[in-house]
């Protein structure tokens, strides 16, 4: 039952029929930190009343770019629509529930570093301008074997390749149990298959609205992760954990509505798309470089985003192939949308879609002419043929992205002040944390020969 079609008083009169039905003794409270990582705090079922009153406070402090020390006074409230029993018990026999959380200051307004603020802020825009925000992801991950010491071994007798069956395909068993899982927490799973790399998935969801949709991905993590530890395996979304084999992305298929129309489709038009879908991607193409420290936040990121591995490294768009940044799937009517695919399934997805939104927005304000598409696969040509095209490379590295970031002030507006500051901080920590080391590919290719 879809909670966010009730009343906040039918919803509390909802939850607590669930609990007592099902017999429910505890219930998580689950937030996402600047990095997009899951936290959580569980009470007992007992608490319920505090919890729905907006009475429970945690210590901002002690999550990594919240607040300082002296500010640490913080209050969970639950978005009442997120509420779901979790399809499995704890090892007790236990039921458990869930709600996700926005996080507040003590004196009742929003805390400018939730990812989840940082969201509602961006569609609140869209709104403004009419807009409601669809979003459909496509996150890949891979599944590891695990030692006799539990410890994850990467290489793995998984030889199926794109769409393969079993008996090539050794994970089919293992997207079964995550989609029935997925299908409990109230997912629309679409599709589940096996990706290019050995021991590589995809299960696509269906589309939502984007706030909807992020509050998903953090969830579909989270099972991905649980049910493969249960299986005694180990679910991975770094993005690129295997050198030589396919990274890791999550592709974001998107659209603007005005009702129940998609605002990107026009039947009289060129290609059948409106200018406000050319636009949007103009804003998309113009900020791609600002926008990837975002979509792309590790130091591991940039180990995908190399050519040779069907990920995007150039700034382009086109109808037909997917060698470019931006895609227009085949699809028209309510199905028309954009597609960016140089996401990876370890970023943070309030962040992402509130900055991916910023800059198409920015597009329609603007009127952003994107370039010419391109129709010819990017990476058969020469550099000379890309420079007449002027197409231009995403960045390289996590430190080039966090320099095209503070050079863009669409993207950090979308952040907001707080959440820019602490999100650079993080990263240039990470970056230099990474540079600092020595490689075994620096011992390999020097010590001897020089």
């Amino acid at each position: 039952m879809n909670l966010s079609l009730k009343s906040r008083e039918e919803q509390i009169v909802h939850i607590k029929e669930l609990i007592k039905e099902r017999d429910v003794k505890f219930i998580v409270l689950q937030l996402a930190d600047i990095q997009g990582t899951a936290k959580s705090i569980t009470l007992p079922v007992n608490q319920l009343n505090k919890i729905i009153d907006n009475e429970v406070m945690f210590d901002g402090s002690s999550i990594d770019g919240f607040a300082r020390i002296e500010e640490s006074d913080m209050y969970l409230y639950p978005d009442l629509s997120t509420f779901v029993i979790l399809p499995w018990k704890t090892h007790n026999g236990t039921t458990v529930a869930r709600l996700i959380c926005d996080v507040y200051m003590p004196d009742g307004g929003y805390f400018e570093g939730c990812p989840r603020y940082v969201l509602r802020r961006a569609l609140e825009k869209a709104k403004e301008m009419g807009y409601s925000f669809y979003v459909g992801p496509e996150p890949e991950f891979y599944i590891f074997n695990k030692d006799e010491k539990g410890e994850p071994v990467l290489e793995n007798n998984d030889k199926a390749g794109y769409f393969d069956m079993a008996p090539l395909d050794k994970g089919e068993d293992v997207r079964e149990v995550i989609s029935t899982a997925l299908e409990g927490l109230g997912f629309e799973v679409e599709a589940s298959h096996h990706e290019c790399g050995p021991g590589q998935h995809e299960i696509d969801f269906k589309y939502a609205d984007a706030l909807s949709t992020a509050d998903n991905i953090i969830t579909f993590r989270y099972v991905v992760r649980k049910i493969a530890d249960d299986l005694g395996l180990l679910a991975s979304f770094m993005p690129k954990p295997v050198e030589g084999i396919a990274g890791s992305g999550m592709h974001l298929n998107m659209s603007l509505f005005k009702g129940d129309k998609n605002i990107f489709f026009d039947p009289d038009a060129k290609n059948q798309l409106s200018d406000e879908a050319v636009y949007f991607v103009g804003g998309l193409l113009k900020h791609a470089k600002g926008l990837t420290a975002i979509t792309n936040p590790l130091v591991n990121s940039y180990k995908r985003l190399v050519p040779g591995y069907e990920a995007p490294v150039y700034i382009a768009w086109s109808h037909q192939n997917r060698s470019p940044l931006v895609r227009i799937p085949a699809k028209r009517g309510l199905s028309t949308r954009v597609e960016l695919r140089n996401p990876d399934p370890a970023c943070n997805p309030y962040l992402a879609l509130a900055t991916v939104l910023m800059a198409g927005l920015d597009g329609i304000e603007n009127k952003i002419e994107p370039p010419k598409s391109v129709n010819k696969n990017i990476y058969a040509m020469d550099l000379d043929e890309r420079l007449e095209k002027d197409i231009q490379a995403l960045p390289m590295s996590l430190y080039e992205a966090i320099k095209e970031l503070m050079n863009d002030d669409i993207v950090k507006d979308a952040l907001g002040k707080h959440v820019t500051e602490k999100f650079i901080s993080g990263k240039l920590k990470e970056w230099n944390s990474y540079r600092e080391k020595v490689h075994k590919w620096e011992i390999d290719e020097y010590l001897r020969g020089y």
